[in-house]
């Protein structure tokens, strides 16, 4: 926890540095330019608020309130244009601060000194917080990914907090010089009035930049001429340490997380009811575990494009088939990771594709999941007869231990249960190998093209050289939050270490094809038929080091995450 709350406040500390916070410097050296420290203070208190509230809270906002979060956004940019305004026209600005002064009350008679604009300030920091798109390094991206799934917990809040002190310091720093800065020119200067309209006209500008994303196009094209910029300020961030803690924060998928085996069964208390569940498959009607009371029940959270939960799929089905006529029953809660797994239709598929005959709970908000407080694809809870948790493993591998433990619940039920354990191979890698790698702005890592994504129709090209596990786009890209959409002449190329490759992939249409490479050689094309988890590389176990290029003659294919064997 120490680990990441000074490495948030340090990642906080430097985010004013950083490109994605350029276009709105002007606005707070513009601001700042009309009032002193404690307009500096409202501004940046407004912008720590702003953070923090719409960072954490905005998937509870919409849900209570039917909005668009990008109104929001717009509502924000009119804000400092109108702020801008009120400075280009000083009969304006003055009713403009008469009027904040009367809405903010209390909190704005405890800076009441004629002059100091807090209340103004504090409303262009707050509307400069819901503008800030910060560079989303992995201590924001999981925070951002938790907040997605309303996991928020107090560990998460303090987090943030130590994130928002951090950027809290600097920003108020530069917001205080560029209001002494003013306040020395008003005294050596006439035209001080004329400059402060020029800022009022410059926070105008900016507000249209940032409205229209030309702000993105001007960043994007400075930083061309400085490449390795925004990525050398991100490089503190990735480290093994660092990524742990937040992995233990998150609960992302763990490669293999093996529990005691010595300890068959334990008592973990009573098992939480199936909750918020969107649909149920291959059952005629929903499940409650008070139903299923009598029986020995395996809770399996999983999502199909998953290659851990693929992997341990055999095992499970393989389970049901041999004890369900003994009182076994497999419940598969998918809990999806993208939003294309949310739709009935591909789980349907899935379930085809991969033998399973058993219930399938759709958990798309993520219900059952938080009652289970469960952090893992793949996750398994054995639940007993009376409805207690009596053993649970997260990731893969533990096959045959679970497997024991099954058979004795059956037995304490008064089952007779003979012969030898299940005999599926265990495909569960133990080598070192890439990392899961995904490939939309969100929790995306190790990219190396030069270019600064702007989350439209852009151009990409390759680095001179390619890191091993990084990854680039090359041609025309539509990058957004979770995935990528290739364009004209599209490329990807990813640098891997592992003996199999697989990728999530969306095709535009069934049938289109991607053209595969290894080292420059001609690999088997991929053949695209839906959404869904492909096999990209088999190398027939050689863990090996190569550089993998993909070519999309067709535009409007939709790459998610690669994941490594």
């Amino acid at each position: 926890m120490a680990t990441l709350l000074i490495f948030s406040f340090l990642a906080g500390f430097i985010t004013i540095l950083a490109p994605c916070i350029w276009p709105l410097l002007p606005i707070v050296f513009s601001a700042s330019s009309g009032g002193g420290k404690r307009k500096s203070l409202g501004i940046t208190l407004g912008v720590m608020a702003s953070f923090m509230i719409f960072t954490l809270g905005i998937s509870y906002i919409v849900k209570i309130f039917p909005i668009n979060p990008n109104a929001l956004r717009l509502l924000a940019t009119l804000i400092i244009a109108l702020l801008g305004l009120s400075m280009l026209i000083p009969a304006l600005g003055a009713k403009f601060e008469v009027l904040i002064n009367d809405l903010l009350g209390p909190l704005q008679s405890k800076f009441k000194k004629e002059g100091t604009g807090f209340g103004a300030g504090l409303v262009t920091g707050f509307s400069l917080g819901l503008v800030w798109a910060p560079c989303a390094g992995p201590i924001l991206a999981t925070i951002a990914t938790l907040s997605a799934t309303q996991s928020v917990n107090i560990k998460v809040v303090v987090i943030t907090l130590a994130y928002v002190l951090g950027l809290g310091i600097p920003l108020y720093i530069f917001s205080s010089f560029s209001a002494g800065l003013f306040k020395k020119m008003r005294t050596v200067n006439k035209y001080t009035g004329l400059i402060q309209q020029g800022f009022g006209l410059i926070m105008i500008v900016t507000a249209v930049l940032i409205y229209t994303n030309y702000a993105q196009v001007l960043q994007a094209r400075v930083l061309n001429l400085f490449p390795g910029y925004s990525r050398f300020l991100g490089q503190f961030e990735n480290n093994s340490k660092l990524q742990k803690e937040l992995d233990n924060l998150a609960g992302r998928r763990a490669q293999t997380i093996t529990d005691d085996s010595k300890n068959l069964l334990s008592d973990g208390g009573a098992a939480p009811e199936f909750t918020g569940i969107a649909q149920w498959l291959n059952v005629p009607s929903p499940l409650t575990l008070k139903d299923l009371q009598g029986k020995v029940v395996l809770v399996d959270f999983w999502t199909y494009s998953c290659i851990n939960c693929v992997r341990t799929l055999p095992h499970l089905t393989a389970w049901y088939e041999r004890y369900k006529n003994d009182g076994l029953v497999i419940v598969g809660v998918h809990t999806p990771e993208f939003a294309f797994e949310r739709e009935t239709q591909n789980v349907q598929n899935a379930t085809k594709q991969f033998g399973i005959t058993y219930p399938v709970a759709q958990d798309n908000d993520y219900k059952t999941w938080q009652s289970y407080q469960n952090h893992y694809w793949p996750a398994e809870y054995l639940i007993d007869t009376h409805g207690h948790i009596r053993r649970s493993h997260f990731g893969e591998g533990g096959y045959d231990h679970m497997e024991e433990a099954i058979r004795a619940l059956l037995k304490e039920n008064g089952r007779v249960v003979e012969g030898n354990l299940s005999v599926v191979k265990d495909q569960t890698p133990h080598h070192d190998r890439s990392p899961e790698t995904y490939l939309g702005t969100h929790r995306m890592e190790r990219f190396s093209s030069p270019e600064k994504i702007l989350s439209v129709d852009q151009v990409f090209t390759l680095p001179k050289e390619l890191a091993l596990d990084h990854f680039a786009y090359q041609g025309t890209w539509n990058v957004q939050s979770q995935f990528a959409k290739s364009g004209s002449n599209a490329a990807l190329e990813f640098n891997f270490h592992a003996d199999k490759v697989f990728l999530v992939l969306g095709p535009a249409h069934a049938g289109d094809k991607i053209k595969v490479f290894m080292d420059g050689n001609p690999m088997d094309d991929i053949i695209l038929d839906n959404e869904r988890l492909y096999d990209v590389i088999d190398l027939k176990g050689k863990v090996e080091t190569h550089t993998l290029r993909l070519e999309f003659p067709n535009a409007g294919t939709s790459v998610y995450a690669f994941t490594f064997g």
